[in-house]
């Protein structure tokens, strides 16, 4: 794989360019991770509004109506429903854990097998998240992808 960079004082806005002979699956991956830089989300703190960085969240996770934007370091609401963020990070790797919680898979730094078909993820910061059976079999599929 050759890179180059052109860096131009004049230049307004990043812009890359992918040449390639075809659209490989590591392509794919490589696209994935240039729009999860790019992707915001909106959380709130301290009556503040705050604009995050997709990458930085953890996890999503949604509880009594109200939904929680999870980072290495802190912890803010969102005005938007776990569907909604779901719809938007879609394709940019989150995952649905279960009916309230999605986790970021570039977090997770191992997978266990549970009793019933369910998973423990071991993300940063040692917290752990549990994967329903309905939706291990996506999750191991999409790990396995990822890493190859």
């Amino acid at each position: 794989m050759k890179i180059t960079i052109n860096t131009d004082e004049r230049c307004s806005e990043t812009e890359i360019t992918v040449v390639c002979k075809r659209i490989s699956e590591d392509i794919e991956k490589l696209i994935a991770a240039i729009r999860m830089l790019e992707m915001k989300v909106t959380g709130q703190k301290n009556g503040r509004q705050l604009i995050l960085d997709a990458h930085d969240i953890m996890y999503i996770d949604s509880t009594d109506k109200r939904t929680f934007l999870y980072t290495s370091t802190d912890v803010y609401e969102s005005p938007l429903r776990l569907y909604e963020l779901e719809g938007k990070l879609v394709g940019r790797d989150f995952l649905r854990a279960s009916k309230n919680c999605l986790f970021n898979i570039n977090h997770v730094l191992s997978i266990e097998p549970e009793l019933d078909r369910r998973l423990i993820l071991s993300m940063e910061g040692g917290i752990k998240i549990i994967v329903s059976r309905q939706y291990s079999g996506a999750v191991k599929k999409k790990l396995e992808a990822k890493n190859g």
